[in-house]
C-alpha cells in the first residue's frame, strides 16, 4: 500500500525589533541570563501589556508580500497553560482574529516547478522564557530574556508532500522574511524556527491521517532529516496495524530519530479568550498603505528582472536573490560599472563570494565595497589590465593594500597593448620553436595557445590576449 505524506509548518520568526512585543524592554541576544528580564514578562503584579508599534508594522509587511488579508480589526488573546518559562501562566498570542491570514507565497523548487503554498495565518504573540536543564546539577535554571519578544508565527496549511519540498518553503519564507528586515533570520539562536506537523494518508485519500507536530527545529537539514524520519515512522507504524497518537515529538539529530516530548493539545485545551488588558487592534487603510509604501522590490520580482530585463541565466539571478544584501551589492555594483550585467554576476557569485566564505564574513562586511570592485572591473574594460591579472588585484584589495589603481601602479600590472612590443615577444617565440611552428602548418592548430602562453610568459602575464592573438595569426598568415 502506498501513503502520501502531508505535512505543514508553522514557522516561528522572531521579529526585528529594539523592544519585546508589550513590556518596550530591550532585548538582545546572548545576555547573561535573567539581565533583559521585564516586571511585565515575569508576572509581576500591577504591569500592564502596551503593544509595540513596530511590530505591526513588520507583520503588515509580511502579510502584504503574500498577498494576504490585513485584518482591519485583530484581537490578542490569552493561550493558557502551565510551565516554568511561562510565569503568567498565559502567553499572549492571537487566535480567532490574526493580524494577516490567507496569504499565497510562490516557491521555486530544485526541479523546475513553482508551489503556491497557501500561508493559512500569521499570528502575533510573545516568546516564552528558556528552561536550562543542563546549566545546574541536578536542577533547572530559568531565563527569562527571552520572555516577551515579538514573534510572528506563520502557519501553512497542509499542503505540502515531501521533506524536500517543506524546506523549500521554509528558506523561501527564510529569505523573505531578511529581505524584509522583518526577522534576522539567524537559526542557530533560534530567531528562525519551526514546528513540522506531520501526518500520512493513503495515496487517493482525502482523508488527512492523524498528525505529529515536530517541534522547534532549527536547522534546515534537521528539519528535512526530522520530517523524513517521522513519514518513515508513521508509515511503519500503520502498515504493522498500529495507531498513530496525536503528539509533540522532538528530534535527536545525533540519532537521527524523533521521540515524544508531549501529548499534543488542541486549540480548546488552551482555553483562549480575548486578553482582557488589551483592546483590539484597529488598523486604517492609511496605516497599511505607509508600510506598502515603504516595502522594497521584492525577491521574486527583482530575480525576474534580473532574467528579464538584464539578460542573466536564471540560476545566476536565482543565486543573487538569495538574500537582499547580495542583491543590493549586485545592485550596487551594476550602477558603477555602467550595466555590464553578466561580468558583475561573475565576480560576485565568484571570486567575492569565496572571499566571503573563506573568511567567513556576510557580504555586509565584505573588505571590498561595490563601487571599488567596479573600478577593477572597469580597468580590465578599458584593457588596462586582463582578467587573469584582475584576479590578483582583487586578492591584494582583499588584503588591504589599497584601490586597483593603485595596486596596479605600485605593482606595474598595466597591460601592454602596443603591437610593437607585443609583436617583438611573439617574433621572438615563433623563432625558438620551429618546430611547433613547423606542426601547426602541417595543421596542429592547438599549438595558437601555446605560442600566446610563451609570450605571455615573456610578457610577465600583461600582455593583452586579444591583441596578441590577432598579431600571431597575421604573422602565421591564418
Amino acid at each position: 500500500m502506498s501513503w502520501q505524506p502531508v505535512i505543514g509548518l508553522e514557522i516561528h520568526a522572531q521579529l526585528s525589533t529594539a523592544s519585546k512585543l508589550f513590556s518596550g524592554a530591550a532585548t538582545a541576544y546572548g545576555a547573561q541570563p535573567n539581565t533583559q528580564a521585564a516586571l511585565l514578562d515575569v508576572a509581576m503584579p500591577g504591569t500592564l501589556p502596551v503593544p509595540n508599534r513596530a511590530v505591526l508594522d513588520k507583520a503588515i509587511a509580511f502579510g502584504l508580500a503574500i498577498n494576504a488579508t490585513i485584518a482591519r480589526h485583530s484581537v490578542f488573546a490569552r493561550k493558557n497553560y502551565f510551565y516554568p518559562d511561562l510565569p503568567k501562566g498565559y502567553q499572549i498570542s492571537q487566535y480567532e482574529l490574526p493580524i494577516v491570514a490567507d496569504g499565497k507565497l510562490a516557491v521555486r523548487l530544485d526541479d523546475g516547478r513553482t508551489l503556491d503554498v497557501e500561508i493559512q495565518r500569521a499570528h502575533l504573540e510573545e516568546d516564552a522564557g528558556k528552561s536550562l536543564h543542563d546549566a545546574f546539577h541536578a536542577a533547572t535554571g530559568l531565563d527569562f530574556n527571552r520572555a516577551g519578544v515579538p514573534l510572528l508565527e506563520i502557519v501553512s496549511a497542509p499542503v505540502l508532500h515531501s521533506a524536500q519540498d517543506a524546506v523549500a518553503y521554509l528558506r523561501t519564507v527564510h529569505t523573505l522574511v531578511r529581505w524584509l528586515g522583518v526577522c534576522d533570520g539567524n537559526m542557530a539562536e533560534g530567531s528562525f524556527r519551526c514546528d513540522a506537523n506531520v501526518s500520512v494518508r493513503r495515496a487517493g485519500s482525502d482523508k488527512l491521517g492523524t498528525r505529529t507536530e515536530i517541534k522547534n527545529v532549527n536547522s534546515f537539514r534537521f528539519v528535512e532529516k526530522a520530517i523524513e524520519y517521522e513519514i518513515e515512522r508513521q508509515v511503519r507504524a500503520l502498515e504493522n496495524g498500529e495507531s498513530i497518537v496525536q503528539e509533540t515529538r522532538l528530534y535527536d539529530a545525533a540519532a537521527h530519530r524523533t521521540f515524544t516530548m508531549r501529548s499534543k493539545e488542541d486549540a480548546d485545551d488552551y482555553r483562549y479568550f480575548p486578553d482582557p488588558d488589551l483592546p483590539p487592534l484597529v488598523l486604517t487603510d492609511a496605516d497599511i498603505d505607509a508600510v506598502r509604501a515603504a516595502l522594497p522590490e521584492l525577491p521574486d520580482a527583482r530575480r525576474r528582472r534580473y532574467v528579464e530585463a538584464l539578460g542573466l541565466p536564471e540560476s545566476d539571478a536565482a543565486q543573487l536573490c538569495v538574500d537582499r544584501a547580495t542583491a543590493d551589492y549586485f545592485e550596487a555594483m551594476l550602477t558603477a560599472h555602467d550595466g555590464d550585467a553578466k561580468t558583475c554576476a561573475n565576480w560576485v557569485l565568484g571570486e567575492l563570494a569565496a572571499a566571503l566564505n573563506a573568511a567567513n564574513l556576510p557580504i555586509e562586511q565584505s573588505r571590498v565595497d561595490a563601487p571599488a570592485l567596479a573600478r577593477l572591473l572597469a580597468r580590465v574594460r578599458a584593457g588596462a589590465i586582463s582578467g587573469k591579472i584582475a584576479k590578483d588585484v582583487f586578492a591584494a584589495m582583499w588584503a588591504g593594500e589599497g584601490d586597483a589603481d593603485d595596486i596596479i601602479t605600485a605593482r606595474g600590472l598595466r597591460q601592454i597593448s602596443d603591437t610593437g612590443a607585443l609583436g617583438a615577444a611573439l617574433d621572438a617565440v615563433l623563432a625558438e620553436h620551429p618546430a611547433q611552428v613547423a606542426e601547426f602548418r602541417d595543421g596542429n592548430e592547438k599549438l595558437l595557445q601555446f605560442f600566446v602562453g610563451q609570450a605571455m610568459k615573456r610578457l610577465r602575464g600583461q600582455g593583452n590576449p586579444q591583441q596578441l592573438n590577432a598579431l600571431l595569426r597575421e604573422k602565421l598568415k591564418i
